[in-house]
């Protein structure tokens, strides 16, 4: 049965209808509580009720707390889940900067009155003014996990995120023509020019690090995660079970973590001239740890292969840093960050005729797509160029070739 107000009202009749009616009992005190929604007619205000009432009924989702339910708060309560589910913290400061634009857009609205046009306007506005692809994506995905927290917790019946389109701009003739798989890898000559300048101009450490990482494609972390532990000389194996993380680049403040996929986790052999030099290194660093640890209050013991002279980490950005500037010196164009190398190791096993299957085995890849496109890129080179080797080989029988008259 519902009963009907009349409110105040700026509207042409200059008053409004408020519509009463019984609610469903509070499932934990059992009392039934009145309900009451308004509207410009009788007939607005009822079907407001009734729709209030259907919600408590069907999905338990109270409007009137949700009001003061905001987006913001119920990332909030999300993040504080999910942070304990064992990710990474790598990716919680990616959803975290990601919530952080959501926020921007929509961190005080009520969470039951996000519309799926809401959550495509964000996409395509962060579209509009530049964002990557795979920034884009980070953000879509994280609200995505936040709408369903809201759908499980029946702050909301449905996922606004759910169908929403990535935008995608379009690439030029110049991008299609300028092959960008070549863009990824460093091809023989500018690897050779690099390693060469890390050689001639490298600081302590520059050449072994360099090194290491084109002739094993293992990730930074990974290799500044390394400990001697780690390289059995015997066998010529180098096994990768962590990595470091450092998110403050302050050598004393890292983690150690699981590598980035099950497939990570790896063994695999080395050359021997890389072995003699890492042998070479460890000799040198056993030397200077016997003549300074006494002296060194804080020293770190823990066996990294890449270490300060008080046993401490590299960090991340300090082999960022040493890296930029051997490329500057090399005078290399390409934008060579330390993932370079695990491209360039994917095309020198292609160019070494190594299976597919045993590249991505070796190499832990986590991004298929990018290694077969490398794996075929440089395989596809290979077929032309032996093409001309074989007319090289054979001038002799082609220059008797009658070719006809144009």
């Amino acid at each position: 049965m519902a009963s009907f107000k009349k409110y105040p009202a700026n509207n042409k009749q200059g008053y409004k209808w408020g519509c009463i009616k019984e609610g469903p009992p509070d499932p934990v005190t059992g009392k039934r509580k009145q309900i009451e929604r308004r509207g410009d007619t009788k007939k607005e205000a009822e079907a407001r009720c009734d729709e209030a009432i259907s919600k408590l009924t069907e999905f338990g989702i109270d409007e009137k707390k949700l009001k003061s339910l905001t987006f913001e708060r119920v990332a909030e309560e999300w993040l504080d889940v999910y942070s304990r589910t064992g990710k990474k913290p790598g990716t919680l400061r990616l959803r975290r900067n990601s919530i952080k634009t959501l926020n921007s857009f929509i961190g005080q609205m009520s969470i039951d009155r996000i519309a799926p046009r809401d959550h495509q306007r964000i996409l395509n506005k962060l579209h509009d003014e530049g964002y990557a692809k795979p920034t884009i994506e980070g953000v879509h995905v994280t609200a995505n996990l936040i709408y369903q927290h809201a759908v499980k917790e029946r702050y909301r019946r449905d996922n606004p995120a759910k169908g929403a389109v990535i935008p995608v701009r379009r690439r030029t003739v110049e991008e299609i023509e300028s092959n960008p798989i070549e863009e990824k890898y460093l091809e023989r000559a500018e690897l050779n020019t690099l390693l060469d300048a890390a050689v001639k101009h490298g600081l302590e450490l520059d050449q072994e690090i360099l090194f290491l990482m084109a002739f094993s494609g293992m990730r930074m972390g990974e290799v500044l995660a390394l400990k001697w532990s780690d390289i059995n000389f015997d066998t010529g194996f180098v096994r990768v079970t962590k990595t470091l993380y450092s998110e403050t680049n302050n050598m004393r403040v890292y983690e150690l973590l699981p590598p980035k996929t099950n497939a990570s986790i790896r063994e695999f052999d080395v050359d021997t001239k890389i072995l003699a030099m890492l042998k070479a290194h460890k000799k040198r660093q056993a030397i200077v740890k016997l003549a300074t640890r006494h002296l060194i209050e804080d020293y770190h013991d823990e066996n990294f292969v890449f270490r300060h002279d008080n046993g401490y980490p590299w960090a991340p950005k300090q082999l960022a840093n040493r890296l930029e500037r051997l490329v500057r010196k090399a005078g290399i164009t390409k934008k060579a960050t330390s993932h370079i190398f695990r491209h360039t190791h994917v095309s020198m096993l292609s160019e070494a005729e190594i299976p597919l299957s045993t590249i991505m085995q070796r190499v832990g890849h986590d991004d298929p797509d990018t290694t077969l496109k490398i794996y075929t890129h440089v395989t596809d080179k290979m077929k032309k160029d032996a093409g001309q080797k074989v007319s090289a080989s054979f001038a002799d029988i082609l220059s008797g070739l009658a070719l006809p008259k144009m």
